[in-house]
């Protein structure tokens, strides 16, 4: 999955990406989902999936797709007041995560846009809200 566009996620080609890369039987796939190989060309084509077939694809291909869709909430949602946040985390009965769960291609990206100059360390604090610290100790320890 080289190259993935966090920002624009197609989620039926990073399925027969993944596929392919395990050359994978079509009629494999169209048993475990128990349907036949027109279905499943059609989910191919699809930009988005329903989250119970995407979980049956994470579980087929051995591939966390949802975190695709994290590394896209860590760089392109809004920042939060952090009062608000504090208060809705109290009335809230869901589970709880952590939301700065870098992976090596988000440290990738950002370091690339630092590197090249199309973003000032700053520019990327603030926008993407990685704290300093992070920021420098990720340009130290991956340093070109």
């Amino acid at each position: 999955m080289t190259g993935t566009n966090f920002k624009e996620i197609h989620i039926g080609k990073l399925i027969k990406e993944r596929t392919l890369e395990l050359d994978l039987e079509t009629s494999r796939i169209c048993n475990f989902f128990h349907t036949d190989k027109k279905e499943i060309e059609k989910m191919y084509m699809v930009e988005s999936i329903d989250t119970k077939t995407l979980l049956r694809w994470c579980k087929l291909l051995e591939y966390d797709f949802f975190r695709i869709y994290s590394q896209h909430l860590i760089l392109y949602a809004p920042p939060s007041n952090p009062d608000q946040q504090s208060k809705k985390r109290e009335k809230s009965n869901l589970p709880q995560f952590r939301k700065n769960i870098y992976t090596v291609e988000i440290i990738n990206f950002i370091l690339e846009l630092v590197e090249t100059g199309k973003k000032t360390k700053q520019e990327v604090i603030q926008e993407y809200r990685i704290p300093k610290t992070t920021l420098y100790k990720w340009i130290h320890k991956y340093k070109k």
